[in-house]
Formats: structure tokens, C-alpha cells, sequence
């Protein structure tokens, strides 16, 4: 079943390819730790991303959506290159940078869930609900590892995302059940990816 809704198959495509970025780009900071567990975290960090892009095939391959070459191409190198600059600029700014990512791309999985409202198909809402939630977890878990750095409050006022300002609207200590989760992200105008 193809659909009629061109912001939605372009979201779904822009997903499929920046999700191979994001994992991409987690390989190299993996790559670029020192400590285990760091190293662990950031590779189960990883592992989710991959896991979204195989999500979003399948809802893709439900509705005949094809992957967009262009965004494959761009993505690739976009996460090889995010990838490569993690062993050159520190261990703060890719955790900082990889946290604000997180924080937008925490709402591209509720507006996906509002524009398959509006084609009156609910099927994919637990998906997309739990990817969106995930994605918040990993801004989380990122926040809690930089928000003690001496660079912080700096780059906070200037990249405007941290313990005051964040990309989305979710609580992970309140969360709105899936059937209200397309209320989630109710400003969010889609950038990213």
C-alpha cells in the first residue's frame, strides 16, 4: 500500500539513511574510547540505530516506499566523516554533539506517528513510539555524561541543548502512553537528517 503523504515519505526515507549515519558515526566514538564501558555504551548505542533503520525498512517495505539513493550516499559519508572526527576532537564534543542529535531526532518518530494519523493508519504507532522513546533515552544518557564538563555551560548557550533546553518534549519520568503520543513534539518542524 503506497502513500499519499509526501512529508511522510520523505521523513521515512531521510530516517532509513541518517539512522546508518548516526550508527556510522557511533563506530568511530566507540572506536575513539578508552574505557570499556564507555566503549560498551556507545555500542549498544549503536546497535538501537541499526535496529531503527531495520525498522523503518520494514515500515517502508510495507508501503512500497522506495530507499532514496541520494540519502544514502549523503549519510554514508556524513557518518563516516562524524565517525573519523571523534578520534580527533576530545571526549566531550562527541558526546555533547551526539547528545543535542539525539534530542532532534527524538521527534521525528512522533511527527511520523501524527502523519500516519492523518492517513488513519495506526499500525506502526508502537514502533515508532518505541524508537521515539529510545532515542530520548540515548539523549539521556548522553546528557549525564557531559553535563559536569567545564566546557558544558558554554557550549549549552551556544548550541542551545542541555540540562535547560532540549529538542523535544518528552519526559521519560512521565510518559504519555502510545495512543496519546502524537501529541509529543507538537512545535517540531522536521530539519534533521
Amino acid at each position: 500500500m503506497s502513500l499519499d503523504h509526501p512529508r511522510l515519505v520523505d521523513s521515512l526515507r531521510k530516517a532509513y539513511s541518517a539512522e546508518k549515519a548516526a550508527s556510522f558515526a557511533y563506530i568511530g566514538h566507540a572506536a575513539s574510547l578508552k574505557d570499556p564501558r564507555e566503549k560498551a555504551a556507545v555500542q549498544r548505542i549503536e546497535q538501537d540505530e541499526w535496529d531503527h533503520r531495520r525498522n523503518v525498512l520494514e515500515i517502508m517495505r510495507r508501503h512500497d516506499i522506495e530507499v532514496s539513493r541520494w540519502y544514502e550516499i549523503k549519510y554514508h559519508v556524513i557518518g563516516k566523516l562524524l565517525g573519523l572526527s571523534c578520534h580527533l576532537i576530545g571526549r566531550f564534543m562527541p558526546y555533547f554533539f551526539a547528545g543535542r542529535l539525539e534530542s532532534g531526532n527524538v521527534c521525528e518518530y512522533f511527527v511520523m506517528i501524527r502523519y500516519f494519523h492523518e492517513l488513519d493508519i495506526t499500525e506502526h504507532d508502537e514502533m515508532l513510539y518505541e524508537m521515539g522513546i529510545r532515542e530520548k533515552e540515548h539523549e539521556v544518557h548522553f546528557l549525564d555524561l557531559v553535563r559536569d564538563a567545564r566546557w558544558f555551560p558554554l557550549f549549552e548557550r551556544i548550541f542551545s541543548w542541555g540540562d535547560r533546553k532540549s529538542f523535544n518534549d518528552v519526559d521519560l519520568e512521565d510518559r504519555r502512553p502510545v495512543a496519546r503520543s502524537d501529541r509529543y513534539c507538537a512545535r517540531y518542524r522536521s530539519s534533521r537528517r
